[in-house]
């Protein structure tokens, strides 16, 4: 076995997955040098110094350093630098090895070739993988208009609510449309909180931005007809992606992957008051990302077991003929992000492989 399909088998233990192809084989060798994937193989996700990885790789500290800083500078791994000390950890695919070394925007004929290769990894097997089995790593979260007439609203809910809290916001392109390319919406909408989000500005692969910046990006997000998804837990938001359904990895799911546990939809579903609506056929033709909407009798009609509850159908809705409802059942959140991956890795059967990787 060489030591790209060991480092494969390594990141494949992260709830992302990384499943065997010869494709993602070759994404690998495009991403890390031989000795680069040689250092990588001795890390974890969880953070290390320099001194302790270079120990592990039998190598110089000098030139472990070097090393470990061409593949944070190429974004295939991860630094962070609190208190003068750094430490590095390995990226999953999704988010991490897919999106990071793309975000600047592509334009190269390398990051076209990596773009290709992603697009076919993902309809072989990295989507299925990514999916859950059957607890999702992402969620749709509700435009902000759209609740306007919800009586129950939890901060979990309340895209606003994360930028608020957030102590640090970065925003860099998405690289689902930097790759695919299939449609014209906005590019520079997706946001990374925290730490992650500072590494990727200090790698010139995002700019920093205000809490006012950062909620006129997510207005122009939802102008644009993108669903706002984030992380499946109630804690905290790591990021806001702002999806389409041509070109997104998490929406591709299940509007061509068909995988029914691709993401989580909100905690609600459209309604349609049929005395309101006037038959423009906004929602229908260009709002709901997922075919959910048909116009019948030239009234709009909600076929709710498509319905993701993004409540783009809602703010597009000219007469407020559409509004939210809570789902019966709600889907189930994760409490913590922590809580996410443990029940992600005993489902699809990871937990003790991943354990293993960061006692390393």
């Amino acid at each position: 076995m060489d030591n790209y399909e060991k480092f494969r088998e390594l990141i494949d233990s992260h709830p992302s997955g990384a499943p065997k192809s010869k494709i993602i084989l070759e994404i690998l060798r495009i991403l890390f040098t031989e000795e680069e994937i040689r250092v990588a193989l001795t890390m974890s996700f969880k953070g290390k110094g320099v001194e302790e990885i270079a120990k592990s790789a039998n190598l110089p500290i000098e030139e472990t350093s070097r090393m470990l800083e061409s593949m944070a500078d190429k974004m295939v791994i991860y630094c962070r630098e609190k208190d003068g000390r750094k430490t590095y950890a390995l990226l999953p695919t999704i988010p991490g090895l897919f999106e990071f070394p793309l975000m600047t925007g592509g334009g190269t004929a390398e990051a076209k070739r990596l773009g290709n290769l992603w697009e076919e990894y993902h309809a072989e097997a990295l989507g299925v993988a990514f999916s859950g089995n059957p607890t999702p790593l992402m969620r749709v979260i509700p435009v902000e208009k759209s609740l306007e007439s919800v009586t129950t609203i939890h901060p979990y809910e309340e895209v606003a609510g994360f930028v608020e809290k957030a102590t640090y916001i970065a925003v860099t392109n998405c690289a689902c449309r930097v790759s695919i390319g299939k449609c014209d919406k906005p590019k520079e909408v997706c946001m990374i909180f925290g730490p992650f989000g500072e590494f990727l500005v200090q790698r010139k692969h995002a700019r920093q931005v205000t809490k006012m910046e950062a909620l006129e990006i997510l207005n122009i997000a939802e102008r644009a007809g993108l669903v706002h998804t984030s992380n499946n837990s109630a804690d905290r938001a790591g990021m806001i992606c702002n999806c389409c359904p041509c070109c997104c990895t998490v929406l591709r799911g299940k509007t061509q992957l068909n995988h029914p546990h691709a993401f989580s939809p909100s905690r609600f579903e459209a309604i349609v008051k049929s005395d309101e609506c006037m038959g423009c056929s906004v929602c229908a033709d260009e709002r709901c990302p997922m075919g959910a909407i048909e116009m019948i009798d030239d009234k709009a009609f909600v076929q709710v077991d498509k319905c993701i509850g993004c409540g783009l159908c809602v703010s597009g809705c000219p007469t407020s003929a559409m509004s939210l409802v809570e789902r019966d059942p709600a889907p189930e959140i994760p409490a913590t992000a922590q809580e996410l991956g443990i029940k992600v890795l005993t489902e699809k059967g990871k937990l003790e492989r991943y354990l293993s990787i960061m006692q390393k």
